[in-house]
């Protein structure tokens, strides 16, 4: 083998990414019909100018780019469909519906098993803006060592 680059003609990062983000579809369909079992609970963080993306205005506001919600307590109403989820969260004694698309979601957590998938941001963005948490539950301690933290970012060609 050579150290020459080639490029693929298959796009395995659009691949694997998909395949990653129907993992939180997954996921978050058997929490919508069993509840959270145990300590589970989750970090989602999404863009939120991403399309499909409905939030309140109150919240674009707050976050004009990146949002992470929680859910874990004070959620109601999750509907999990094939290209997006729905749930209800309180910011502020404010009940909130939100939209979101799984192709909008750029880091899922559950820090109760140290599991995490960050997703690349698209090309174009040199990666989050810093934020606020949105402040819908109380945080807890996020993923400490990164054991099984699975970032994929095939270094895409721009």
């Amino acid at each position: 083998m050579t150290d020459e680059h080639i490029d693929s003609l298959i796009p395995y990062d659009d691949v694997v990414q998909e395949a990653l983000r129907a993992v939180v579809g997954r996921v978050l369909g058997d929490v919508a019909v069993n509840g959270l079992p145990g300590d589970h609970h989750f970090y989602i963080t999404f863009k939120t100018q991403a399309p499909g993306v409905s939030i309140p205005v109150h919240l674009h506001e707050r976050f004009p780019d990146e949002m992470t919600i929680v859910l874990q307590h004070k959620y109601w109403d999750l509907k999990v469909e094939s290209d997006h989820f729905e749930v209800g969260l309180s910011f502020s004694q404010i009940p909130s519906h939100l939209v979101i698309p799984y192709s909008a979601i750029t880091a899922f957590v559950d820090p109760a098993v140290d599991f995490a998938l960050q997703f690349h941001v698209d090309a174009g963005e040199s990666g989050p803006e810093p934020h606020d948490e949105a402040g819908n539950d109380e945080p807890t301690v996020l993923v400490e060592d990164g054991s099984n933290v699975v970032s994929v970012d095939f270094g895409r060609k721009k």
